[in-house]
């Protein structure tokens, strides 16, 4: 798989993720649908400033476009989390973080305590 191809995949997935059609993000990145489609097919050849219009529209940080990774179902489920999260705040970012981290102690301790059973 291409660069491109690659990036175009991630973009589609992410958008997808945040349940968005190819128009949606096309609005939302001042470009148009047609354009997203071939970049999301790897047809295109984006430019950095093109690339930086998706990312601000998908509200993502660009490194997450070049996260690539093979477990699909597990990308899916970050990128859906990401989406969520974008557009709060960093303070409910913040709060969200914590409260993600007490969740996953307990869970933790839980397994803990039935693994000594």
């Amino acid at each position: 798989m291409s660069l491109p191809e690659a990036v175009g995949n991630r973009i589609r997935e992410i958008r997808k993720a945040k349940g968005w059609t190819q128009e949606q993000l096309a609005e939302a990145a001042g470009l148009h649908y047609s354009y997203i489609g071939g970049v999301e097919r790897g047809d295109r050849n984006i430019s950095l400033e093109t690339l930086e219009k998706i990312t601000n529209g998908l509200q993502v940080p660009v490194e997450q476009i070049f996260q690539f990774k093979e477990d699909s179902a597990y990308r899916r489920a970050l990128d859906e989390h990401i989406a969520v999260i974008s557009s709060q705040s960093a303070d409910q970012i913040e709060s969200l973080t914590k409260i993600n981290k007490e969740i996953l102690a307990s869970f933790t301790n839980a397994k803990n305590i039935l693994d000594e059973f």
